[in-house]
């Protein structure tokens, strides 16, 4: 009996990635496999590759905001802030895991990934808790990696312009949408901190005298405006997504050459550099899915997925929380762009029949994929933060472990709770 060809295609991908060829490679070479053993053209792939990557005007986004980031990390704008929200809540109980998470938050309106928060931010804050030892090296990396979570949450958001992409839900809406989880993500992880700062005799920092915050907001103003400067100018209506993310990358640029003079032409040239390897990266994986995602269409999965979600009879409440759990599984086995271009798609099309909001939807799926970035055994931002703190992967597992459960409340919230999303899109016209 012959192996179905769908079957081949996933024993393929399967295959090829366990070998090492990139999940983008494995998953353009399996599906012009499936192709070819159903007797299909071939150069269909070609074409679904060539319409999904220059047809799609919002996939520019990607590469700017990542250039954005690259280009504040290489200037003093990352230290500015830092100061900054050292001076607002340094003096607290916990305070450097304080200004962790606020950092993060900051962070969050500017780079739009979890991986540039970590390997950013994240190396300077691992640095500044360890020091004298003041804080245990695997609670300080647990934390960058938890509070690097809520950097696609916030707007800006690459897997959130991802989700656009496959669902057509209207991104500034999306944006929106990831403001107020964003910030209760925040207050949860700071509410542990407190607790835990308390319990653990964490130290207190000198608190900056208030004489010197006002100097100290004014250093950070250029920085802190770039959010503004960004989301005014979606909501404002001046700009596209796509334009926004080209203005934040020409506003750091801006702010750290002529401002803070804190970017060499090395630096600028190294920022480029980094940001085009990314983007590459980023743009094979979603070359890769689109095809599959031919594939896919070809099989009609997402209506069997359908009639088989509609067996169980399950309300939209009990579909989202399904959805949470198999996310939650397959968030700590794949990687997030991954998820978004080949599962996502498939649950799409069960959500509009549940009459789920797509918006709701869509944050609440960032969410889950996020967490998965912190969930064991394949977390990536734990792999980031053991090699930046140097302390074994089972340390900071342990320690990630009360994060990964405030963070589990929060997204259950969410759930539960679908104005926590929905407000703020609503108060800006979003009709559902």
């Amino acid at each position: 009996m012959g192996v179905e060809p769908f079957t081949l295609c996933i024993l393929s991908i399967v295959f090829l990635s366990l070998l090492g060829l990139p999940i983008g490679h494995a998953m353009i070479a399996s599906s012009i496999l499936y192709l070819m053993v159903s007797g299909l053209d071939m150069g269909t792939a070609a074409e679904q590759l060539l319409n999904g990557m220059f047809s799609s005007y919002i996939l520019l986004a990607v590469p700017l905001f990542i250039l954005a980031a690259e280009l504040m990390n290489s200037g003093n704008m990352t230290l500015r802030l830092l100061s900054f929200c050292n001076a607002i809540v340094g003096r607290f109980p916990g305070g450097l895991a304080l200004v962790n998470v606020v950092q993060s938050i900051v962070f969050a309106g500017m780079s739009g990934s979890a991986l540039a928060d970590a390997a950013g931010t994240g190396k300077m804050m691992q640095r500044m808790m360890t020091e004298n030892n003041k804080y245990p090296a695997s609670f300080a990396a647990a934390l960058s990696a938890a509070s690097a979570v809520i950097g696609p949450i916030i707007p800006p958001s690459i897997p959130m312009v991802v989700y656009s992409l496959v669902s057509d839900t209207s991104i500034g809406y999306l944006f929106l949408g990831g403001v107020i989880p964003g910030l209760v993500m925040g207050l949860f992880l700071a509410i542990y901190i407190v607790l835990s700062a308390r319990r653990r005799n964490f130290p207190l920092e000198d608190p900056v005298p208030l004489k010197e915050l006002p100097r100290v907001t004014w250093q950070a103003l250029p920085a802190l405006l770039m959010p503004v400067v960004l989301l005014g100018g979606i909501y404002g209506g001046a700009t596209t997504p796509t334009e926004a993310a080209a203005v934040a990358a020409l506003y750091a640029l801006v702010i750290s050459v002529l401002l803070y003079r804190s970017v060499s032409f090395r630096a600028f040239y190294d920022s480029v550099l980094s940001s085009a390897r990314t983007t590459a990266s980023i743009g094979m994986l979603i070359a890769g899915a689109l095809v599959f995602n031919y594939v896919v269409t070809i099989e009609d999965l997402p209506s069997a997925l359908s009639l088989w979600l509609a067996g169980f009879d399950l309300p939209p409440l009990g579909f989202l929380l399904m959805v949470s759990a198999v996310l939650l599984v397959v968030g700590c086995l794949l990687e997030g762009t991954t998820i978004l271009l080949v599962i996502i798609p498939v649950f799409i099309p069960a959500a509009q029949s549940l009459g789920v909001d797509l918006v709701h939807f869509g944050v609440v799926c960032v969410i889950n994929i996020m967490i998965g970035l912190i969930t064991p055994p394949y977390g990536l931002l734990l792999f980031v933060m053991t090699t930046i703190a140097k302390r074994p992967l089972k340390e900071i597992v342990i320690e990630v472990f009360p994060f990964l459960v405030a963070l589990l409340m929060a997204l259950l919230l969410f759930i539960l709770v679908p104005e926590t999303v929905l407000w703020l899109p609503e108060k800006f016209g979003y009709k559902g």
